[in-house]
């Protein structure tokens, strides 16, 4: 286990990302539960790689779920349903994960949905140059539909519970404390103990990323 500061782990992982030799863009999965830091870990790193000379595509599961029409069939604080109905795993990898891979044409589209509107994006189509990193951070990205679409596999760690009063803090401006605490106690945590309970994704990781104190993290690199 090693512990450094914000920019030692991010050099770290910057040159975990250099390591990687593929022949098509690297493609970077940021797992973790909701509020763990991935979206912030994935922007900071993005930054990082580009100041390296690298070229990043950022991307987020958020912006490859269903409508929300679709994605409640189970009730809207269904842990269940939060793991099996809500994203688009079919489009991730038809348009952004497929392309970017082996056998790709290497011309992608970022995004097929905005969750603010609840409406379909069709953004322009673009070539990414061979040697380009995709940095994707989201929820359950180690599960059977897109395990093997990764180059490189990080898990954002931390306490559960402590997801709650980041995730009230985060948005405090939109939602009411008791309705996050109920989506978070009801469908987010218990969704994420489905998930480590049935795929165990540290086990298929190779970079654990311990966040409970974000400016002071640890780390574990470990062999597949």
């Amino acid at each position: 286990m090693s512990r450094g500061t914000r920019d030692e782990l991010l050099a770290r992982l910057a040159e975990a990302v250099g390591s990687v030799t593929v022949a098509h863009p690297t493609r970077v999965a940021i797992d973790g539960p909701p509020a763990a830091g991935k979206t912030t870990l994935a922007d900071e790193l993005a930054v990082v790689l580009r100041t390296q000379g690298r070229d990043v595509i950022r991307a987020t599961i958020d912006d490859f779920l269903f409508p929300r029409a679709q994605r409640y069939p189970r009730g809207e604080y269904s842990a269940e349903g939060c793991y099996l109905d809500a994203h688009d795993h079919d489009a991730l990898n038809r348009m952004l994960l497929d392309p970017l891979g082996p056998s790709g044409d290497r011309r992608f589209q970022h995004a097929v949905y905005d969750h603010t509107t609840d409406t379909a994006l069709s953004p322009p189509i673009r070539t990414a140059p061979t040697d380009a990193v995709l940095i994707f951070d989201g929820v359950f990205l180690m599960r059977p539909e897109l395990i093997d679409r990764w180059d490189m596999r990080i898990f954002v760690s931390t306490a559960l519970d402590r997801t709650v009063d980041r995730a009230v803090i985060r948005q405090r401006q939109v939602s009411s404390r008791a309705d996050v605490e109920r989506r978070w106690r009801e469908r987010y945590i218990p969704a994420q103990r489905l998930y480590l309970t049935t795929v165990r994704p540290t086990d298929h990781v190779d970079i654990i990323v311990h966040n409970d104190h974000p400016q002071q993290p640890t780390w574990k690199t470990r062999t597949r």
